[in-house]
């Protein structure tokens, strides 16, 4: 495998919006890493001669193409301006697990909580299903669900803002 198609391979992996791709072939082992912080793809290639010895090379990074998410749920028609201001009083409930987020308890019942539901401290905000466990996401703080900031039925990280609370 030459240069060009490794370059032509680590672009293809950054369009598909892929995490990571691992490539093994007689002679050749290559691993592409994609990191949504940095937006860059990292690659490894090793050369595994017959010897054994293994000699990691890293190649320069290539900018990824950026992924286009599904926009909020619960959105309203405010100047975007506001929206950012309007933010900092408000409490962000975050995902305490990676996996993935169901705002209901299953798909024939209604969701645990809206935009504009009053909520107080043990109410269950949604469920996390992170390695076929299924965990309730209860509210540490009481007030009233201002935004819904993922899609049900969506993967979540840990840390990510789920849903944002007026306090008052």
């Amino acid at each position: 495998m030459d240069l060009k198609e490794i370059q032509n391979l680590i672009k293809f992996v950054a369009k598909s919006g892929a995490s990571e791709v691992k490539l093994e072939m007689d002679d050749i082992k290559i691993t592409i890493k994609t990191t949504e912080e940095s937006k860059e793809t990292t690659t490894f290639v090793q050369h595994m001669p017959a010897t054994g010895a293994v000699a990691p090379q890293q190649i320069a990074p290539v900018q990824a193409q950026p992924v286009v998410a599904n926009p909020p749920v619960g959105t309203t028609n405010e100047a975007p301006a506001a929206g950012t201001e309007d933010d900092s009083k408000y409490i962000t409930i975050k995902s305490p697990i990676i996996g993935t987020l169901y705002r209901k308890p299953s798909p024939d019942k209604p969701t645990f909580v809206e935009v504009g539901d009053s909520i107080k401290e043990g109410d269950v905000l949604c469920i996390i299903e992170a390695m076929k466990l299924f965990n309730e996401i209860e509210s540490e703080v009481s007030g009233k669900i201002v935004k819904v900031l993922v899609d049900d039925s969506s993967p979540v990280e840990f840390d990510q803002p789920l849903f944002l609370v007026d306090p008052s």
